[in-house]
């Protein structure tokens, strides 16, 4: 399997890609935002490790950039001090991150971790209405086209989906998806509907299968999702 290392750090970045090469896997390393993207382009790597504090351009945005193409696996390398940043990365779907200063030992591991959640094998595609759900493969496809989902709005629509009809508050949301984020607040959520709410739309201007029940929280409606939900 094939890392992207993005680490403008030379000692840090040479001692991971030993660590990692050691371990058996192959190792493309930039220093740059602008490099990674070119080299990401291919769609060779398994896996990407970024820094978040990169001469060009921030590693969350990279992740951003990244994520517009696939769903690729991402751990963060973060400062010791950087709390705000390893909220920012869960928020964008971060599969992991490693606090500097940090074991190169420990990173591999988190790396093998990562990568073998990715490889479980397929199970069975769920449908619900109007959507798919490959549980599995972490996808959830909206009248036959595929969402283009971070990774807790993923969380949030496959929770819905798992009880059509039935109302989720906003605590059995937070603790169904954001159980490891402790930082993450019930705004969250809300925050987290909107975005999926403007997804579904991208896709049919007149889509809302998820409905809002004010003062306890949120359901989906597999049955009639157009028009259905609006705040």
């Amino acid at each position: 399997m094939r890392i992207l290392l993005v680490e403008d750090e030379s000692a840090i970045a040479a001692t991971v890609q030993y660590a990692l090469q050691a371990a058996g896997f192959g190792v493309d390393h930039c220093l740059t935002g602008g490099e990674a993207l070119r080299l990401a382009a291919g769609g060779q790597h398994d896996l990407a490790i970024l820094d978040i504090g990169l001469p060009d351009v921030s590693g969350l945005d990279l992740c951003r950039e990244l994520r517009r193409h696939r769903d690729l696996p991402v751990i963060f390398l973060t400062a010791q001090d950087g709390e705000i940043d390893r909220i920012l990365g869960l928020e964008l779907g971060a599969d992991d991150y490693v606090t500097k200063p940090f074991s190169p030992r420990e990173l591999v591991a988190r790396v093998r971790v990562v990568l073998r959640r990715g490889q479980r094998q397929p199970g069975p595609v769920l449908t619900a209405g109007d959507f798919e759900h490959d549980h599995d493969g972490r996808r959830i496809r909206y009248r036959g086209q595929l969402l283009d989902l971070t990774r807790y709005e993923y969380g949030l629509l496959a929770a819905l989906l798992q009880r059509p009809g039935a109302v989720l508050s906003r605590a059995q949301l937070m603790d169904r998806v954001w159980g490891d984020a402790l930082e993450s607040g019930d705004r969250t959520v809300d925050t987290h509907v909107k975005t999926v709410r403007a997804k579904l739309r991208e896709l049919h201007p007149t889509a809302d299968p998820i409905r809002t029940h004010r003062g306890l929280g949120y359901s989906i409606d597999v049955e009639n999702g157009d028009d259905a939900g609006a705040i």
